[in-house]
């Protein structure tokens, strides 16, 4: 008997199934996920509402800290914690990680981003739309950032219905590429969407938008799988390749890397760190929720030296140019993906006016298509599958 022709051993298919399938979801987690969106969706209403001409983006960023955690604080006990991750970026020039100054000031057609997450029990959902302040109906956004936005949503759009069991990590770089194009507009180069695990927002599985031919070369092809969950981050520019570049801006936004052990040395980096674990154990984290700002900077210096905590640095686009963005969590269930996370509040084709329009009819047919297909066709696609196979037999 040839290779070909042995039969599968039982071990051999439960790998491959499991492979396949990837990690299970069980119920109790899928309601944390959804729990946490929930709070964040609520969130994000309440900052929209705020985001108005003369406000102060550092108050709408702690506002949005105190109403996640409020949020949190109703939903768990002593044994399930919750934390936020929090941002609002206004998008003139900066178009991911920016922290605001304390005298930053929204003005009218700011183009801003409001990013807010929260974990339950480590189970975390994080969600993003970018707005116009002032815009309305009455008054929608017009010329380049309406474009970028525009581009943006119907990147987001076709990524979600892109992540699908089986489809490769290539096929959102590619269908977020050919969205942005149609507004004559470019995903940053090299942002990245992970796999989500609890725990951990950064994992293995990757997306790259927009990757330079080094990262197209070094970057591992990945397949999705039922049962894993990602944060999707689409950011789209107006600039001609989407390339950004690092200033000399501040960060204010660090995360612990729980891969690297060091026994720091000075006393107050062992404190700092030490309230960085407690606080915001293996999440992102603003410096701001640290109890003493100018002695947590100093304690960080040493953590970051040593990689125990990464810096997320500033980028920037060139000048004269927009940036939007749109973050969703999405679940791949074994009845189809299922979109933990709510759709953008703000965005509405009334709002948003463009003199450009979606031409792409494979674009136009996907984004025509539900997240999940209806039971009748799934039912009439197997039975069309198993009449293919009868006939092969024949």
């Amino acid at each position: 008997m040839s290779d070909d022709n042995k039969p599968v051993t039982v071990q051999a298919a439960a790998a491959e199934k499991k492979q396949a399938t990837g990690p299970s979801i069980s119920e109790a987690d899928l309601t944390k996920y959804k729990t946490a969106a929930e709070i964040v969706h609520s969130v994000t209403k309440k900052l929209i509402a705020l985001a108005v001409e003369g406000a102060k983006v550092i108050d709408l960023c702690v506002e949005g800290d105190k109403l996640v955690e409020e949020g949190t604080g109703a939903v768990y006990n002593k044994s399930v914690k919750g934390v936020k991750i929090s941002k609002v970026l206004v998008c003139r020039r900066a178009s991911s990680r920016s922290d605001p100054q304390a005298d930053q000031v929204l003005k009218k057609d700011d183009v801003v981003k409001i990013q807010l997450g929260a974990h339950i029990d480590g189970f975390a959902s994080i969600s993003a739309e970018t707005i116009v302040v002032g815009a309305d109906a009455s008054n929608p956004v017009t010329g380049r950032r309406a474009d970028v936005i525009r581009a943006a949503w119907t990147a987001a759009e076709a990524a979600m219905r892109t992540v699908k069991v089986g489809n490769k990590n290539w096929s959102v770089t590619e269908i977020v590429g050919r969205s942005a194009a149609q507004w004559d507009c470019k995903p940053v180069e090299g942002m990245l969407s992970c796999e989500q695990t609890q725990n951990v927002i950064d994992g293995k599985k990757r997306i790259i938008l927009n990757p330079s031919e080094g990262q197209k070369r070094e970057f591992e092809t990945a397949t999705f799988a039922e049962g894993e969950v990602y944060g999707i981050d689409i950011l789209v520019s107006t600039g001609e390749d989407g390339k950004a570049r690092l200033e000399d801006t501040r960060t204010s936004i660090y995360q612990r890397d729980s891969a690297v052990t060091y026994q720091l040395k000075m006393k107050n980096s062992r404190a700092v760190f030490s309230e960085v674990q407690k606080k915001a154990g293996a999440f992102p984290f603003n410096i701001r929720i640290l109890e003493d700002e100018k002695r947590s900077r100093m304690g960080l210096q040493e953590a970051v030296q040593h990689s125990l905590v990464k810096p997320y640095e500033v980028i920037y686009t060139p000048a004269n140019t927009f940036v939007a963005g749109f973050h969703f969590t999405i679940a791949l269930l074994p009845a189809g993906p299922l979109l933990l996370t709510q759709p953008p509040i703000w965005y509405s084709p009334d709002v948003v006016k463009t003199e450009k329009d979606l031409q792409d009819e494979e674009i136009k047919t996907l984004l025509t298509r539900n997240l999940r297909e209806s039971k009748k066709k799934k039912n009439k696609a197997k039975k069309e599958g198993e009449k293919t196979e009868e006939q092969k037999e024949l």
